[in-house]
């Protein structure tokens, strides 16, 4: 009876054992779809789901963008598919978070590498320097900042881009907050504005779309230096490591240049040339 009953004991055992295991098999599996190794179900890229020609939601659910285009480069060197990526919204206010928490493996988007974003998280490139700018119409005689005086300057509304052109070239220009980019574009098309503010490549985004093709024109006045970066979770070099190999073929092959042309071409943006990894233009 005792031998009877211990083999019994012995096979519950075994059984919650296999299951175990088995549940265990199922995490690891759910682990590797975020964790960038390559291999697994899904890799969750951070991306902007409302900026024309970096990243965009179209309205047939698909995206589109330069930030999207070097993320799935990027990607398939990590050793993901384009449909084993999640593309996951990520505001700027939370891209810091949304690395930490774990809700994203990686994130592009129009994401500055900062002395102080680098305390919080780690930067793969950068793969873009980017400048702010001026956006105008293409017969506005806006040249250069002073032109700016007694002017209406748009930017969104929390960002510091006309507060700096206000304080540093043009402090007679008249400030304007909007909600989004999308309602300063609008703003100066109807003449409700003069200016719009912000990096040159978001700007060139917008004036590349359809519906404002040879409508504007960007001033080309360099006011800052901004170089993207891919953000990685504090502490991943591994990852980043990949990231920059990744970024560096991406440039030799000629996909990044052609990437450029796909997105800013029709705003005919003057990019600068592919930047070195680790370079950070001040």
């Amino acid at each position: 009876m005792k031998l009877r009953k211990a083999t019994a004991v012995a096979a519950t055992a075994l059984v919650l054992s296999v299951t175990a295991t088995a549940c265990g098999g199922d995490d690891s599996k759910s682990s590797a779809s975020g964790s960038g190794s390559g291999g697994g179900d899904k890799i969750k890229i951070g991306i902007k789901y409302d900026q024309p020609g970096l990243g965009l939601k179209e309205p047939d659910g698909s995206f589109s963008g330069f930030d999207v285009d070097v993320a799935t480069y990027v990607a398939k060197e990590l050793g993901y598919d384009a449909d084993q990526i999640e593309w996951v919204e990520t505001k700027s206010a939370d891209r810091e978070n949304a690395l930490s928490r774990g809700d994203v493996k990686i994130i592009a988007a129009t994401y500055s590498i900062t002395d102080e974003r680098k305390a919080k998280v780690d930067f793969a490139g950068p793969y873009l320097l980017a400048h702010q700018d001026l956006l105008v119409k293409s017969d506005s005689d806006i040249s250069k900042g002073t032109d700016l005086n007694g002017k209406k300057l748009c930017s969104v509304t929390g960002s510091t881009s006309a507060q700096n052109v206000h304080d540093t070239i043009a402090p007679k220009a008249q400030l304007r907050e909007y909600s989004g980019y999308s309602e300063c574009i609008a703003g100066l098309q109807s003449g409700a504005v003069d200016a719009v503010t912000t990096d040159d490549s978001i700007l060139a985004g917008f004036a590349a779309q359809d519906k404002y093709k040879g409508q504007f024109k960007l001033a080309g006045l360099k006011l800052s230096n901004e170089n993207y970066g891919i953000g990685v979770k504090k502490g991943d070099t591994k990852t980043v490591n990949k990231i920059n190999t990744a970024l560096e073929k991406m440039v030799s092959d000629g996909s990044w240049e052609k990437a450029v042309e796909k997105n800013f071409g029709p705003a005919d943006y003057k990019n600068e040339p592919a930047p070195k990894i680790g370079n950070i233009v001040k």
